[in-house]
């Protein structure tokens, strides 16, 4: 069935939530995991899955999102198959993306020059492995208009997620709702909810009807889930996807369901702790479903003796071209290009490419930009309220500091 699917991923949005970390770059670029971009997720997944024909529809500070799909996913053109960015066309009027609807909308020239009998419909910032075929084999068998993929979250958290509602088949979406403080459990688990992953897989013919109904509607909001999804609803054509059934190959039972929307400078940090423990919430080590990017040239990651002190590294992920020289690093994420200098100390951080630790340096539960440089003795996470002063720091005390700044010593 992959040759009748075109997918389009949603990668337009600003990401105010992760300022500093999207000042100059747009969200789905924003590096993770060391070697990724956040994007490389979401491609990854429609790749192992069948899909080779993909549309990324961007807009806003969309330049290093571009040239990382144009040097990292490169796909057999002698087979028709392509990973494209696609800015605002404009070819209903002189405007940017009006919201996720509209980017489709505007953009369905692509879906006529492919004609495909189903689109797929992801989002292109959150971390998870999803095999997309399975959702798709049950939209076919549903005969729904849309799929909607939802995960399980406690009823207690429903007030912070789009709820997806079902009628007694657990299947049939019975109302989409955004962020309600009384809705009511799932038919085979009272005290859960499915929250909406953003991800959909919509009947050609019942996406270009409703996205074409929606750009005449002046008071819609132009949203795929504020508005297609609740007009679908409506006319009984929108099934859910219970995320919690898809069997990703290679994939240990642990991480079954595993999804996070990094939206937040907090869920960003802490999704990236839980790439480093020892039995990790999520791996990136699986082999049957890897995660593609692109891997520059860069040497092997090199742990070292200076200064009369060793070099070690715990519970950590070291990118290739790393360099821990007499230092110590805990529960941390480096990425290619850092150093870390004689008795410097990093503790529960990430460090981007090309950052620069000096000597006796401490870092603690920050988040470093590229090429941020940290002077010998500074400190970063030791004093929140200096650190407020200077830099960003969320809502949990993470300390994050933007792209090639200069630490205060």
């Amino acid at each position: 069935m992959t040759t009748d699917v075109l997918a389009m991923v949603l990668a337009g949005g600003e990401g105010k939530r992760l300022m500093p970390l999207t000042a100059d770059r747009a969200k789905p670029a924003v590096p993770f995991g060391g070697t990724y971009r956040m994007i490389d997720f979401v491609l990854s997944n429609l790749v192992n899955g069948g899909y080779l024909k993909l549309v990324v529809l961007t807009q806003y500070k969309s330049h290093s999102l571009d040239r990382h799909i144009s040097k990292t996913w490169r796909l057999s053109t002698l087979l028709g198959n392509y990973v494209t960015p696609v800015p605002a066309q404009q070819r209903v009027g002189p405007r940017w993306f009006a919201g996720s609807a509209d980017a489709i909308h505007q953009s369905l020239n692509l879906v006529d020059d492919e004609m495909p009998r189903y689109v797929v419909v992801f989002g292109a910032d959150n971390i998870y492995r999803m095999d997309p075929q399975q959702m798709l084999d049950q939209h076919i068998a549903s005969g729904a208009g849309v799929t909607v993929a939802g995960i399980r979250q406690p009823l207690s958290m429903a007030d912070q997620f789009g709820v997806i509602e079902v009628g007694a088949d657990g299947k049939q979406i019975s109302a989409f709702r955004e962020k309600p403080k009384d809705t009511k459990g799932l038919p085979d688990a009272p005290h859960e909810i499915f929250a909406s992953m953003g991800n959909y897989i919509f009947t050609t013919s019942v996406l270009v009807d409703a996205v074409n109904r929606d750009a005449e509607d002046k008071n819609s909001k132009h949203d795929m889930g504020g508005n297609i999804v609740p007009m679908l609803v409506e006319s009984n054509e929108a099934h859910v996807y219970d995320f919690r059934d898809n069997d990703v190959p290679g994939q240990r039972e642990s991480e079954r369901g595993y999804w996070r929307d990094v939206g937040t400078l907090d869920s960003y940090y802490e999704a990236h702790l839980d790439l480093i423990s020892a039995e990790p919430e999520f791996s990136l080590y699986n082999a049957q479903w890897p995660i593609y990017s692109n891997q520059e040239s860069w040497p092997p990651a090199r742990v070292q003796g200076a200064g009369g002190k060793a070099g070690t590294a715990v519970e950590s992920l070291l990118s290739s071209g790393s360099v821990i020289s007499g230092a110590e690093v805990s529960r941390s994420v480096l990425s290619p290009g850092s150093h870390v200098r004689s008795g410097a100390k990093i503790e529960a951080s990430v460090l981007m490419q090309g950052v620069q630790v000096g000597a006796n340096a401490v870092v603690r539960n920050a988040i470093l930009d590229k090429n941020v440089v940290v002077p010998d003795g500074a400190t970063v996470g030791v004093d929140l309220d200096r650190d407020r002063e200077l830099y960003t720091v969320s809502d949990n005390g993470v300390v994050v500091i933007g792209k090639g700044q200069l630490v205060k010593g």
